[in-house]
């Protein structure tokens, strides 16, 4: 591995310059969020993500998801809606796999993530609670 954002697809590892990453990130999505993956096997995956608008409540099937906040403020819950929390840089946020997440309120954009998937995170893998409130092709989409 030579470059600075070059993924590693076969879990060999890297380097990878954060804040080249971050700046690629589009202004505006379609998408609640965009992601770029780091590193992808089967035992974990890597991922750097922007959030764009408030993510609705749901959970993902198939990974413990551990994010890193590395720019933006707002406001998250896990479990329960009336354990909403402040989140902001520096701060490490754990969602055990199944349990019911959401992101209602973001502060300070650019709400950007650092995220750790144990087992690997597939890009569809969001249920939300509401099945109105999104789809797995409306919920990310990759750089």
């Amino acid at each position: 591995m030579t470059g600075n954002t070059m993924p590693s697809a076969d879990g060999r590892g890297g380097r990878f310059d954060l804040n080249t990453i971050v700046a690629a990130f589009p202004e505006t999505a379609s998408t609640m969020l965009r992601d770029t993956y780091l590193a992808d096997s089967p035992l974990r995956s890597i991922r750097a993500f922007r959030i764009y608008r408030d993510v609705p409540p749901h959970y993902h099937t198939q990974c413990d998801e551990i994010l890193h906040v590395l720019s933006g403020e707002g406001t998250f819950w896990i479990d329960d809606p009336a354990a909403e929390a402040p989140f902001a840089p520096g701060h490490l946020l754990v969602f055990p796999k199944r349990a019911v997440h959401a992101v209602p309120r973001i502060l300070r954009p650019p709400a950007v993530f650092l995220a750790i998937d144990t087992p690997r995170r597939a890009p569809d893998d969001v249920v939300f609670i509401h099945p109105a409130d999104g789809t797995p092709s409306g919920f990310i989409a990759g750089i």
